[in-house]
């Protein structure tokens, strides 16, 4: 079969070049609650591949953990839902469920042996330049891994890989020659550089009121929360020889130098101490809890909690945001050293801000858009005669050429300029500048550039792959009982 598809290969590309080009979308399959297919633990089956309910929440923490490093650290729940990152993980699952169909049908496979030499060849898992298997198991273990999961996922990739590696996608001469040509356009330019810093606005009330009721909607207080809370301090014991030696020897893995060795009992002491303590402090504050729960505790502090008013943390505010009054009382959460222990007492709903309310929020976006407008007014009026700086010429590879933009402007305006048609207008770079330009004159260069065919490649592969899903979608049933987003 693996040879029927090389052979035929040709064919296959051709057909699905010939489907609409498309990105790729979710939009497919519907949102709603949980429905169990026939196996619990699969949130979807595409074809004849399951896709487990351990693989999805993995997809999502990878993502969730992507999301969080781009915006530092200010990423939750609630910004997770709004960005669709539960979408996007069952959609990455189900194109890797597709291409996996496409392997069971032509008989795709990886070895036993194929898989131990990769996983042997992955650098965490080797200790002096050789493959150690108990490191491979510690690591696996120490994130929560086991190994016939991990080997699984691994052997997916490999599958996926090799059947994707059956499909290369070529470039041609020709199609690095229209590459190069259009690399090889220069144009001289005059052009001048508008910016909003360069206007200045004068807040109008009247406007200013206008501007708020065309947009205050936008502008409410925080929803904020009503809590009763009893704080659980870190709990700090002295244990006898006998109690560290005893938890040493069940946990000796948790005790490494910075080689990844085991530490001998004597160096361990001060961790063996903190690890006993951290437990010691979570069972007083479960203790704390229960006591909490059947108000036997009364010395409790109450406070309100918003988005804009949290002295306590980001994730006690996350989770008190999950509090029903049917289901008021909150787990200890850690805190500081120890533990918070919460009740949601009510919930204060958000509303619309008054004028006054939300008036110094108002003013920077009134001004802002005030003079975008006024920027916008200004290239339209000085288009027709403006004087401004004298470019040599310039392709779109070369925005270093233009001094007086930076580099990200630069690409931005190139990229623009030579995808129009006019001899003289001007682009928008951003809300903040504006670029008028004349074409003065206009030249063939002859220059021939090594990076054309990845460029090209690059954009075939892409094209390839969106409509190779496409494909594959119509070929395989698609069954989502995963609904909740």
């Amino acid at each position: 079969m693996i040879e029927w598809m090389q052979k035929h290969k040709k064919w296959l590309i051709i057909t699905i070049w010939i489907s609409t080009i498309a990105f790729i979308g979710a939009g497919f399959v519907g949102w709603g609650a949980y429905s169990y297919g026939d196996k619990a633990s699969a949130v979807a089956k595409v074809g004849k591949v399951d896709i487990t309910l351990s693989e999805f929440q993995k997809a999502y923490s990878d993502l969730y953990a992507q999301y969080a490093k781009i915006f530092q650290g200010n990423f939750d729940k609630e910004k997770a839902k709004a960005f669709g990152i539960e979408k996007q993980a069952l959609q990455k699952l189900i194109n890797q469920a597709l291409i996996l169909n496409l392997a069971k049908e032509y008989e795709i496979t990886v070895s036993d042996k194929e898989l131990a030499k990769t996983i042997a060849s992955m650098p965490y898992f080797q200790k002096n330049g050789k493959f150690d298997k108990q490191l491979y198991k510690e690591i696996l273990m120490r994130n929560n891994l086991n190994v016939k999961e991990f080997e699984e996922s691994v052997r997916k990739q490999l599958t996926i890989d090799k059947t994707l590696a059956l499909l290369p996608v070529k470039t041609i001469k020709q199609e690095n020659t229209v590459a190069d040509t259009a690399f090889n356009i220069a144009d001289k330019l005059k052009y001048k550089v508008l910016s909003t810093e360069d206007i200045k606005v004068k807040v109008d009330e009247k406007e200013l009121k206008e501007f708020w009721q065309q947009h205050k909607e936008n502008f409410k207080t925080d929803v904020a929360y009503v809590i009763a809370y009893v704080v659980q301090p870190k709990v700090s014991k002295n244990y006898d020889e006998a109690t560290m030696r005893t938890y040493y020897n069940d946990n000796k893995t948790h005790f490494r130098d910075n080689e990844g060795k085991i530490l001998p009992f004597e160096k361990a002491k001060e961790k063996i101490k903190k690890e006993l303590d951290a437990k010691a402090t979570k069972k007083s504050a479960l203790k704390t809890y229960i006591a909490f729960k059947n108000g036997k505790i009364q010395n409790t502090q109450e406070l309100t909690l918003s988005n804009s008013n949290n002295p306590l943390n980001k994730e006690v505010l996350q989770k008190v945001s999950q509090l029903t009054p049917q289901t008021p009382y909150l787990k200890p959460v850690p805190y500081k050293e120890g533990y918070i222990i919460v009740k949601l007492l009510s919930v204060v709903p958000s509303k619309t801000k008054s004028f006054q309310e939300a008036k110094s929020e108002l003013i920077p976006l009134y001004i802002a858009q005030k003079k975008q407008a006024l920027l916008l007014q200004k290239a339209k009026s000085m288009l027709p005669h403006f004087t401004g700086e004298v470019s040599d010429f310039v392709t779109v590879r070369e925005p270093q050429k233009l001094k007086t933009l930076s580099e990200k402007e630069a690409k931005l305006f190139l990229g623009k300029l030579f995808a129009q048609q006019k001899k003289t207008d001007f682009i928008v770079i951003n809300r903040k500048k504006i670029v008028l330009f004349d074409i003065l004159e206009q030249k063939l260069l002859k220059n021939s550039y090594e990076d054309s065919a990845k460029i090209v490649s690059n954009i075939k592969q892409t094209l390839f792959d969106e409509n190779l899903i496409k494909k594959l979608r119509s070929r395989y049933n698609i069954e989502i009982y995963y609904k909740g987003l």
